[in-house]
């Protein structure tokens, strides 16, 4: 199957790959990959630190816990705005104020 169609799951070029190569969907990548995906994501790794937390662990770990997903949030994100540069349209420019909006909701809560 040809990796290079805006709905392929990309698992043929790779999961990180597909996505920063805009092989994805703007409306998947956005919808499921970074909404979805990306939230439950970050909700469990601050339950995570928050158990941590809870059992007095040293405040390193559950700070390292709590920011893990970062990095990954940053990377969706530019992956969005790159795709959405592609398909250009006002839906894009949406899903890119979206994309930012929800990466600065991640990193400050």
């Amino acid at each position: 199957m040809d990796s290079s169609l805006p709905g392929n799951s990309g698992h043929e070029s790779g999961f990180l790959r597909a996505r920063w190569r805009s092989e994805i969907a703007l409306d998947l990548l956005f919808w499921r990959d970074m909404l979805l995906v990306g939230t439950v994501l970050n909700i469990a790794s601050s339950a995570l630190a928050l158990i941590l937390l809870g059992l007095k662990l040293p405040l390193w770990l559950v700070l390292a816990v709590h920011v893990l997903p970062v990095p990954y949030n940053i990377f969706l994100t530019i992956a969005v705005w790159r795709r959405a540069e592609k398909v250009g349209g006002f839906k894009a420019q949406l899903m890119m104020l979206g994309s930012a909006l929800w990466l600065i909701a991640t990193v400050v809560v």
